[in-house]
């Protein structure tokens, strides 16, 4: 539904509108209104999206919403912070037949709208450098490899202080399984900023392939990575389990989970970071340590310092069921990974 807003007292959608004023001068956007408002059982939290054409450095629309942040009268009692915080903005790859007279795709509209839905419901908000599984195309019922989805400051819309408090503009990329896989090996910023001279302005295109296929982009990436290590913290995992018997810590993961959790504890602890192991019922940490120091274990708990014999072993660990030394003191025990369907079924076993 087009809508035109003329309410005189928007200072934030107005501080919106001025961020993309020198962006896009004498450019009227195509604007699409919420026709029932969200306060008043609407489906739609956002109050807007516009979504502008730009020919530059290739055709593609840019889309911005407005309703995270507070577009009226202060209400929220967080006086640095304008509502959540932060707007969200979508650069899409025009199709070869579409024009800047033409109508926008509908589909990130209704992303952008789920993503709000997200945010409104459970108060959780994002930040430059999340990142998320859409679980299927990021554009549903097309064969796009791109599933996953990163946030990153709009590189064309600097924050900005507004009368209702602090703006940021977040951009929301596609990312395909490879690259999402390097993001949780380096980061969010390292990655994109890696495959930026492919990627321009970070637009999403839903026809592309891999980017870590070309092989000066992926040195780049892996290079990053050794240098900085990996900026994910934590991972969740199915299978989480652990025991003690003379003196020996056994360590029980699913085989699913074992590739990842060997390929991140090198990039953490050897750049002095800890990466914690978390299951429905436990949660395990695995720290930087010192040859010979002990770990301590709870009911639901426990932290292992793990040292650079640990970490060497850790090449030997197989996502195949069986036992596999780290030390005098601990042990990892690989158990098979069910994967299920909707109804329970046991569809694939892992190790």
């Amino acid at each position: 539904m087009q809508d035109d807003h003329h309410d005189s007292d928007t200072p934030g959608w107005d501080a919106i509108n001025a961020a993309l004023a020198p962006l896009y001068a004498g450019q009227e956007p195509r604007h699409f209104g919420t026709a029932l408002p969200y306060t008043l059982g609407g489906q739609d939290p956002l109050d807007g999206i516009s979504v502008y054409w730009s020919d530059a450095p290739l055709p593609h629309w840019h889309y911005i919403t407005y309703g995270f942040s507070e577009l009226y009268t202060k209400e929220s009692s967080d006086a640095a912070a304008s509502g959540y915080g932060f707007e969200l903005t979508f650069r899409l790859a025009a199709a070869a037949d579409e024009r800047a007279d033409g109508t926008p795709p509908v589909w990130p509209m209704n992303l952008l709208q789920n993503l709000a839905r997200y945010v409104f419901g459970s108060g959780n908000v994002f930040e430059d450098g999340h990142h998320l599984d859409a679980n299927g195309p990021i554009a549903l019922e097309t064969d796009t490899r791109l599933r996953h989805l990163a946030f990153i400051a709009d590189p064309q819309l600097p924050a900005r202080d507004t009368a209702n408090g602090h703006l940021q503009f977040l951009q929301l990329v596609g990312l395909t399984d490879e690259e999402m896989a390097a993001v949780k090996r380096w980061s969010t910023r390292g990655v994109l900023q890696a495959l930026q001279p492919a990627m321009p302005l970070w637009i999403t295109d839903l026809h592309r392939g891999n980017l870590l296929e070309d092989p000066v982009l992926a040195a780049r990436v892996r290079a990053g990575s050794e240098q900085e290590g990996s900026s994910t913290g934590m991972l969740f995992i199915e299978t989480l389990d652990w025991r003690q018997q003379e003196g020996v810590t056994t360590l029980v993961l699913g085989a699913g989970q074992v590739p990842s959790v060997c390929e991140l504890l090198p990039l953490r602890l050897r750049h002095g970071m800890s990466l914690e192991l978390v299951s429905r019922q436990r949660q395990w940490e695995f720290s930087p340590g010192a040859e010979g120091a002990s770990g301590e274990l709870g009911p639901h708990s426990a932290r292992w310092p793990l040292d650079e014999h640990g970490l060497k072993a850790l090449a030997e660990v197989r996502a195949e069921r069986g036992i596999y030394p780290l030390g005098a003191a601990l042990q990892i025990e690989v158990v098979p990974t069910l994967l299920r369907d909707a109804q329970g079924e046991v569809i694939r076993q892992i190790g």
